[in-house]
């Protein structure tokens, strides 16, 4: 299956792909530039600015044009303005365990409520300060509900809701777990390793949920995307023209179309790979789910 390339974005980090139905668009956000991204077919690229790292995104149901956003120093609301600039409204700030952190990746649940993960920037550092957080419309503050990890990653919940997946993507870690998920008090309980990932070609990053339940998984390091069904069994691996895909995410009309960002690495020769930090799409046979808004 040929990768096709939407955008040669050269981001430095492209994260969060959402696509956003209402406006047949897509959404990510480049980390280090602290970029909001939007691609439409028709329409082109577009990208607004902010004071701090955006790392991950979902749209808001009650105010249309909006996203929350887990950012550097906590959860903030934001809306594109005219001239590139984006407006931030903070919601939730957060107490992090040392200096130097920031969110990574977040998303929805399916009833709304907006789930994100906090890292040390110096990844190298191996520090198990990351913690995951949840945050519900009207809440007074993020509730921190896990902790020990490294780089929390891989968040995605099962069509029913009923089943929530993360994972850490540091090198010594590289695993892959699955939650029961209490929809109504919104907790994870009975956490079990999912996939172990060391076996296998890349570190786990972001992910996506297709229609059958099976978890998609971008495989950093290996340029692969990798599909899992529910019982952790690996199901098939696609091929992007980049080592370090980041995240995917369904999109397009029929929500098969699965979108992937990826990373463009400084200081390195990328004469092989020299659509890095580009957005790509691939047509991989099945659909996904829509995205939850938050507050929705």
């Amino acid at each position: 299956m040929q990768a096709e390339l939407v955008l040669d974005a050269r981001n430095g980090t492209g994260e969060s792909p959402v696509w956003h139905a209402a406006e047949q668009a897509l959404y990510w956000v480049d980390i280090p530039a602290r970029a909001l991204n939007r691609w439409h077919a028709s329409e082109g690229h577009a990208r607004w600015h902010a004071d701090e790292m955006i790392a991950c995104i979902a749209p808001r149901a009650d105010a249309p044009g909006a996203w929350i956003a887990g950012m550097e120093s906590g959860l903030f609301s934001l809306a594109p303005q005219a001239g590139g600039t984006l407006a931030a409204t903070a919601l939730a700030p957060v107490a992090h365990a040392m200096p130097a952190m920031r969110f990574n990746d977040g998303r929805c649940d399916r009833q709304g409520r907006f789930w994100a993960g906090t890292m040390l920037q110096d990844m190298a550092a191996g520090a198990r300060v990351g913690r995951l957080y949840s945050y519900a419309r009207g809440s007074a503050a993020a509730a921190m509900r896990l902790d020990d990890f490294i780089v929390p990653n891989g968040l995605a919940f099962s069509p029913d809701g009923r089943t929530m997946y993360l994972s850490d993507s540091h090198p010594a870690v590289q695993a892959i777990w699955a939650f029961d998920y209490d929809t109504d008090a919104g907790t994870p309980h009975n956490r079990r390793l999912f996939a172990d990932m060391k076996p296998l070609p890349g570190r786990p990053d972001g992910a996506a949920i297709d229609a059958d339940g099976c978890y998609w998984i971008c495989g950093n390091d290996a340029g692969l995307v990798h599909r899992f069904t529910p019982d952790g069994r690996l199901d098939r691996s696609l091929e992007v023209p980049v080592k370090k895909p980041a995240m995917c995410a369904f999109g397009g009309p029929a929500l098969d179309t699965l979108f992937v960002t990826s990373i463009r690495p400084g200081g390195i020769d990328l004469s092989d790979q020299p659509l890095a930090g580009g957005v790509f799409a691939l047509r991989p046979g099945v659909a996904g789910v829509p995205e939850p808004a938050f507050g929705g």
